[in-house]
Order: C-alpha cells, then structure tokens, then sequence
C-alpha cells in the first residue's frame, strides 16, 4: 500500500511542478482514454450484435437487387457506420489538443522566466531555472498523453474501416 502514497506524492509533485495547465491535460487525458476505452468496449461487446441485427434486417428485405434494395442496403450500412465512428472524431482532436496545451503550459512557463527575468535583471540563475523547468514538464506531458492516444486512435480508425468493410460485404445482393 506505501507504493501507492509514493505514486500519489509524485504525481501531485509533478502536477505541482508543471502548474495548471498539466492539470488540464491530466483531465484531457482521462477524458481521452474514457473514449478510447469506450469505443474498445463497443467493438468488443456491442458491435457484433449491432452486425447481427443489420444483416438480419437485410435479409427481411425481399427485394435486394431491386433500387429499393439497394437504398435499404445503402441506409442499413451508413446507419451501422454512424455507430461504429462515433466518437472517432473526438479522439482524434482530443490528440491534437494534447501537444497544443503542451505548448501552452510552455509559452505560460516562459513567460514566468521571462518575469523573473524582469524582476531580478538576470542575476538569479535558480529562479530561471525554476521557470526553465516548469516550461518544458506541460510540452513533455502533452506528447507523452497524445503519442500513446495517436497510436489508440489509428488502431481505432483501421478497425472501424474494417468492421465497416466486413459488413457492407456481408450485406449481400444475392
């Protein structure tokens, strides 16, 4: 159990040393992997009984090389791709924002360098560094959340285009 008081005192030392804007990707982060693990869930769970319920739709159709069959093909595959995407989209910006509240957390980290600057005319090296350092923790958490949750959401997307595939072939016109 005293390893989780060690995880817990550090996270809070490096929340404390990266400032707000690290909380503010640690919040992005959890949101992002909510998603990611949301959709894992579906394609595991709940996608296939949404393919048996479209391909058992289509087989009520009677006429499927009619246009009307077509159409009903048509909307059966885009109604199930509308629940295999969703959320996509969100991960996909979510991993965007990551890096760019990275920058932010620098750009704010400068700035209190920038200040010190200012204030003391460049003599105190240990306040600059201080400042240094709480610049480049925010840049170093922001790629550390969105390189892992890059790598999440292309295997998300590739499977996505597979399910999608694999159903529009199994919706046969016989």
């Amino acid at each position: 159990m005293s390893w989780f008081f060690n995880l817990q005192d550090t996270l809070f030392s490096f929340l404390e040393k990266g400032g707000g804007v690290v909380l503010l990707i640690s919040l992005l982060v959890v949101l992002m992997w909510f998603f990611i693990f949301e959709r894992i869930w579906y394609f595991s769970l709940v996608h296939p009984l949404v393919e048996k319920e479209t391909i058992q739709e289509w087989s009520n159709v009677p006429e499927h090389k009619s246009w009307k069959g077509h159409m009903i093909r048509s909307m059966l595959v885009s109604k199930a791709n509308l629940q295999i995407r969703n959320n996509l989209e969100l991960i996909r910006v979510c991993v965007a924002i990551a890096p760019l509240f990275g920058l932010l957390g620098t750009i704010v980290g400068m700035i209190e360098v920038f200040h010190i600057l200012a204030v003391t005319g460049g003599g105190d090296a240990k306040a600059m560094a201080g400042g240094v350092a709480r610049s480049t923790i925010p840049a170093m958490a922001g790629l550390m959340a969105a390189i892992p949750a890059s790598i999440a959401a292309r295997w998300l997307e590739n499977n996505a285009k597979k399910k999608s595939d694999l159903l529009s072939e199994r919706l046969t016109y016989e």
